[in-house]
């Protein structure tokens, strides 16, 4: 797992990180990164980030007792890179996470996901419920509630650009042509906003050979596929954290219907907060986390 350790330190996490890969099966190899020892955590990211978008997160739960595990979602920065758009249907990372947390050696374990890591997180409870102990969900549309929203032309015009990524190789060329300003765009709403040191790490990571088009091919499958997921019942102790002032998804999309997830705890909405919560309200979105993992919640199977 751990075959390639590198030194992390450069990257200012606060805590020692180690680096590693997984074979998750399908010919599917996950770089991650690790910190911390006790029980399992994995936080997944969204476009356009990649593990280090968790860099405000990583030490705050290291020190509540967590061994946090963030990968690299297939198609970003050192993981694999499917060539076809259709291995980017929310099942297929679902699964690699799944085979992940038990080459990390656990049954299970809370996950946390936002945007692309929150659909995939949503994904992963319904098709293998016994992995995920808890489930936290940032700024992350249940797929029932956002196939409702993008027939909604508010929402559509918030989207536009699911169908501009539709293009065959267009946005990648783009956006590589212009120093990935393009990617950079969608970081805007952060508060504070990105250093350059940190858009730099971005880059990158965006900058690997076959980065873009895997992290776009996200997209051309939910548009082109992703209407055949079939949606399961989610029984999975869940928590929603949900940033008001999202440019992409709207504040409506937040709360699941009450039968996909008949164990939401609560949605906790942050007034002032973008789409990028986890940045914007680091320390409130950490203790929020950090509170549910550790409260006394009815588990799914009790």
């Amino acid at each position: 797992m751990n075959d390639n350790s590198t030194d992390l330190s450069a990257f200012g996490i606060g805590v020692d990180l180690r680096d590693g890969y997984a074979e998750v099966g399908d010919g599917v190899r996950l770089h991650y990164v690790e910190a911390g020892t006790g029980p399992l955590v994995v936080l997944l990211h969204g476009f356009p980030e990649f593990w280090y978008g968790w860099r405000r997160q990583i030490a705050p739960l290291v020190e509540a007792g967590y061994r946090v595990v963030a990968p690299d979602l297939r198609g970003y920065n050192l993981s694999s890179k499917p060539d076809d758009y259709t291995e980017y249907t929310a099942d297929k990372p679902a699964h690699d996470i799944q085979q992940l947390i038990r080459v990390l050696g656990a049954e299970k374990a809370p996950v946390v996901g936002h945007d692309w890591g929150g659909s995939i997180a949503w994904t992963l409870a319904m098709n293998h419920p016994e992995v995920v102990d808890r489930l936290v969900i940032l700024n992350a549309a249940h797929p029932r509630k956002l196939n409702e929203g993008l027939k909604n032309p508010h929402q559509l015009e918030r989207s536009w650009y699911f169908f501009y990524f539709q293009l065959k190789g267009t946005p990648e060329h783009h956006a590589e042509r212009h120093n990935w300003e393009f990617f950079v765009h969608f970081l805007r709403d952060a508060q504070p906003p990105y250093t350059d040191d940190e858009l730099d790490r971005y880059r990158e990571a965006w900058s690997q050979p076959g980065a873009a088009k895997g992290m776009i091919d996200y997209y051309r499958a939910a548009v082109r596929l992703g209407s055949k997921q079939k949606v399961l019942t989610i029984a999975t102790p869940t928590l929603v954290i949900w940033g008001q002032q999202d440019r992409f998804l709207g504040a409506d999309l937040a709360e699941p219907h009450a039968e996909d997830v008949p164990n939401l705890v609560r949605v906790e909405r942050i007034d002032g907060a973008s789409h990028w919560v986890h940045h914007d309200e680091a320390d409130r979105v950490n203790r929020l986390i950090i509170e549910f993992l550790g409260a006394d919640q009815p588990r799914a199977d009790a």
